[in-house]
């Protein structure tokens, strides 16, 4: 492939262009990558986590994952099928979040991945049995922060690259720090 010496500028949402050669393409053909942010919505309260999958099945197969991992959890989950009829697919017990799902699930427009709002629990909660799913192929994230997916869009369509979660450092942990994290934990029950 060309070799490519791209430089990316922009604010959230903008789109860059990336343009190159593939190395069995005609030689005079031009595979062009579009590059672009997309902001998701992590209404106060709630934690999202967002993935990859491979089968229409996903929907059915977390939804019975998020229904057996807590009694008080509510949830709501989209799935963007990547062939087919390519529908986002949806399923939960909380219309609210199951239309917040759609739409940002919407928003993100990738095959195969899907989205799962939470409430009245933590990622911690349901990760594992999620990681176990079988058409779960990675998790890009679960959090309650700020959140940004990296967007690839080409001619075939749209794939997620990777996310932006919360902000970036601004320090390493004193020793104060550390007494505060370990109180944080015990007081809110994941530490004795």
């Amino acid at each position: 492939m060309e070799a490519l010496d791209p430089v990316l500028t922009g604010r959230s949402g903008d789109r860059v262009e990336v343009s190159g050669r593939q190395d069995d393409a005609e030689p005079d053909a031009e595979v062009v990558m579009e590059l672009s942010t997309v902001s998701i919505e992590v209404p106060e309260g709630l934690n999202v986590i967002v993935g990859q999958s491979h089968f229409i099945k996903t929907v059915e197969d977390i939804h019975e994952v998020m229904v057996g991992a807590n009694v008080n959890l509510e949830f709501g989950l989209a799935f963007c099928e990547a062939s087919g009829p390519c529908l986002i697919r949806t399923s939960g017990n909380a219309d609210d979040l199951i239309e917040l799902a759609a739409r940002n699930a919407e928003s993100i427009s990738a095959g195969h991945c899907f989205i799962v709002y939470l409430r009245h629990a933590f990622p911690v909660n349901v990760l594992n049995a999620l990681k176990q799913v079988p058409e779960v192929c990675s998790i890009f994230c679960a959090t309650a922060n700020p959140l940004e997916v990296l967007v690839a869009q080409t001619d075939l369509g749209r794939g997620i690259l990777g996310v932006v979660d919360g902000m970036p450092p601004a320090g390493i942990e004193t020793a104060d720090d550390q007494a505060d994290r370990r109180a944080l934990l015990r007081t809110i029950g994941y530490k004795l």
